[in-house]
């Protein structure tokens, strides 16, 4: 990618994007995940990476936009984090991310750590089941009628 000769590392039009779906070990490399699926996140959403950047020292940016490659058009699925790698001299901002792949690693790493996420899988879990099963019998009860 080429950048104007005025454009500084500073500036917002050089920070590096950050989709939830590259973190995400529910999505594919052809859907967008970057990171290998073993390291990735469930369902990681833009507030979680914000707030683990955020702690981390990082200057980040928020904007609504959509990953290009996600069918959904969900809520869930909303939000671009631009985060700033790199000081106007070229150096990283923080020497443990060098690069944008150790910030996703990071990302990954981070975001189950994150107090929102400690009570939502038990939970999640358990009213996704509660919900499925009446489900799951009234819709083949019906069938039968049918």
């Amino acid at each position: 990618m080429v950048f104007a000769q005025d454009k500084k590392h500073s500036d917002k039009e050089r920070w590096i994007c950050i989709y939830p779906s590259y973190i995400n070990n529910q999505k594919t490399l052809a859907q967008g995940r970057r990171i290998p699926k073993e390291k990735a996140v469930e369902n990681p959403n833009y507030e979680e990476i914000r707030d683990v950047l955020s702690s981390a020292g990082l200057q980040v940016g928020v904007e609504n936009k959509l990953y290009p490659r996600e069918n959904s058009k969900e809520l869930l699925f909303r939000g671009r984090i631009r985060v700033q790698l790199k000081q106007d001299n070229g150096k990283p901002v923080k020497p443990e991310f060098p690069s944008r792949d150790s910030l996703l690693l990071y990302l990954a790493e981070n975001i189950p750590k994150l107090k929102s996420r400690q009570n939502r899988p038990a939970e999640a879990g358990a009213a996704a089941a509660a919900a499925a099963a009446p489900a799951a019998t009234a819709g083949k009860k019906n069938k039968g009628k049918r």
